[in-house]
């Protein structure tokens, strides 16, 4: 299990637990928009730092968009497994043709 991994089931846990013993509990009490919000405002923070070209901060801002995301996406019961499928179904296809295919 990697850590990406890890961090998901951890997340998942912490969907039912204590909002005043865990900050992933209190975005989960918060409901799914503010966690939509929360992962909208460390994205923009990752562009930031992507466009002034700080490597150390982008790091860190994109560990933040992950943990966000994986927050975002359970917070409407979409797991890390369930995306990774999705990748898994859309491997070996150009992403013109993906998109091509796509409705609108």
């Amino acid at each position: 299990m990697n850590t990406l991994q890890k961090l998901d089931q951890t997340i998942a846990a912490r969907k039912s637990a204590d909002p005043e013993s865990s900050w992933t509990a209190k975005l989960f009490a918060k409901g799914p928009e503010k966690c939509a919000e929360k992962f909208g405002e460390e994205a923009i923070e990752a562009i930031i730092e992507a466009v002034k070209n700080d490597k150390a901060a982008l790091t860190s801002e994109a560990a933040d968009v992950l943990f966000h995301l994986l927050v975002m996406l359970h917070a409407r019961d979409i797991t890390l497994d369930d995306v990774l499928a999705e990748l898994e179904r859309r491997a070996g296809t150009s992403g013109l043709t993906e998109k091509a295919a796509r409705k609108d």
